[in-house]
């Protein structure tokens, strides 16, 4: 079932009805309703995995409260590793078996042996990287004595499985969304109208945005070797704003969500193509895994506790892993560790936490400054992107090489002009609201009635005016 599809605008609303006017002099039922509404809404995609799911479920919850009493620390070390190896071998198996298996049988034959491996012939189950997060981050602050097990098992379920958050986050922390499936909610009235008009958003950069830029970002790289440089360039400008189209509308509709059931979900983006360097782009770009990776394994090797030779190595290995988790195939590799190069110089001279406010706050223009630095950092992730949406390493290097040729200084084949404007309006847009928690989060909330509702009434018809064929959001495949 998707956000933006027809299933889902049935969906959604049945589960508030029955959420607020049914269940709502219950927590006990409205938990219980939201497990049910989140399984069907899982199920909705393959019936099958939502076993796998279930599995997960419980192994994290048993196991938690196996820690919870175990009477040594060695029996409490033993559940917490049983979990941890059990969660990661599934992930393993599904997502990257055949990666190893393939890399393996490359790796030989270059020294004169073939070997033909065993491959899996299976799907992805959607949403596995975060849901197995979710309960790894769990089993971790149990260990680490951060938290308490959780002994509803409802409770626990529906924050492994809520299903604003299910197929691809954010990746949320027991800390922060246990407390709040267990406290009682009251409809808020005001909350509501913010989530609608942060789903709103989310589906105009999805349907409007994302999936525009997607038919010629797809066009484009899908026959890359047949176009100049510069439409190669265009190609890798509309995957970029794909994939923040994508994946922020993904979101933006997550939380807004929420927010309809009474509940705050991390935030996830916080306008990334504004940023001044690469490390602010990362403390932007899914907040929800940057600070995972922070917590659970930038910090655990040692952070930035031991001179430059730890921050260096410790900030390839979680880029370098942060890729290897979006995917199985060398170009994520490759994504991560040309982040960790583009970071590297702010990590060295340790000016990687200099930009920690919002740029140009409080004033319409940015610097000089500010633009430049803007400008640079923009391009430094258009050019990682390339790699990240290329099927192979072959066909990143030949997509880079071809940009870098005579042909980039010709006029660009594909020339959709109607997109381009789309751009301009959206930037600009998302630059006016880029200190609120969505762009138009009070974009005209002071404005009249009819001129507020003129705006909202706007969006929606550039919502069904440039729909396309339903597409399914990127992150899905992660």
């Amino acid at each position: 079932m998707l956000f933006n599809s027809i299933e889902f605008v049935i969906f959604l609303p049945i589960v508030f009805i029955f959420y607020w006017f049914a269940t709502n002099k219950s927590l006990q039922l409205q938990n219980f309703l939201l497990l049910v509404a989140s399984y069907f809404f899982y199920a909705c995609w393959d019936w099958r995995f939502m076993f796998l799911l279930m599995f997960s479920t419980l192994l994290d919850y048993f196991t938690g409260l196996k820690m919870q009493s175990a009477e040594n620390q060695k029996w409490k070390r033993f559940w917490f590793w049983l979990s941890v190896i059990i969660n990661l071998g599934f992930l393993a198996v599904f997502k990257y078996y055949n990666f190893f298996a393939e890399s393996f049988s490359d790796a030989i034959s270059h020294l004169g042996l073939k070997v033909n491996p065993s491959t899996l012939n299976i799907i992805l189950p959607v949403g596995i990287s975060f849901y197995t997060f979710h309960g790894l981050s769990y089993v971790i602050d149990i260990y680490k004595d951060r938290i308490k097990a959780e002994k509803s098992f409802v409770d626990y379920a529906v924050f492994v499985s809520f299903f604003p958050l299910l197929v691809a986050g954010p990746i949320e922390r027991a800390t922060h969304l246990l407390p709040q499936i267990k406290k009682e909610r009251i409809f808020d009235y005001t909350k509501a109208v913010d989530g609608l008009r942060q789903i709103l958003w989310g589906l105009f950069k999805k349907i409007v945005i994302a999936d525009n830029c997607a038919e010629y970002a797809n066009q484009i790289f899908n026959n890359s070797t047949d176009h100049s440089g510069s439409t190669l360039v265009l190609g890798a400008l509309f995957f970029t704003f794909q994939i923040y189209g994508d994946f922020s509308g993904y979101s933006d509709i997550a939380l807004g969500t929420a927010r309809l059931f009474g509940i705050d979900l991390l935030r996830n983006f916080a306008f990334p193509y504004f940023s001044r360097d690469i490390a602010e782009f990362w403390r932007r770009w899914h907040i929800s895994l940057s600070s995972w990776f922070k917590d659970y394994l930038y910090i655990p090797l040692g952070g930035s506790k031991g001179g430059n030779w730890m921050r260096v190595r410790n900030t390839f290995i979680i880029f370098i892993v942060s890729g290897f988790w979006h995917g199985a195939n060398w170009t994520f590799i490759v994504w991560g560790a040309l982040n960790a190069l583009f970071i590297m110089p702010s990590i060295i001279m340790k000016t990687n936490r200099n930009n920690l406010e919002t740029v140009a706050q409080g004033n319409l223009f940015p610097t000089t400054k500010e633009l430049v630095q803007m400008s640079i950092t923009f391009a430094l992730a258009v050019f990682a992107w390339i790699f990240f949406r290329a099927e192979s390493m072959t066909h990143a290097t030949s997509y880079v090489l071809g940009i870098f040729s005579k042909s980039l200084f010709s006029i660009p084949a594909i020339r959709p002009y109607y997109l381009v404007i789309l751009l301009v309006i959206f930037m600009l847009i998302e630059w006016v609201g880029r200190e609120e928690q969505y762009a138009i989060g009070k974009l005209g909330l002071k404005w009249k009635s009819p001129f507020r509702y003129a705006l909202y009434y706007a969006i929606i018809i550039a919502i069904f005016w440039f729909a396309g064929k339903e597409q399914q959001f990127l992150y899905f495949q992660f």
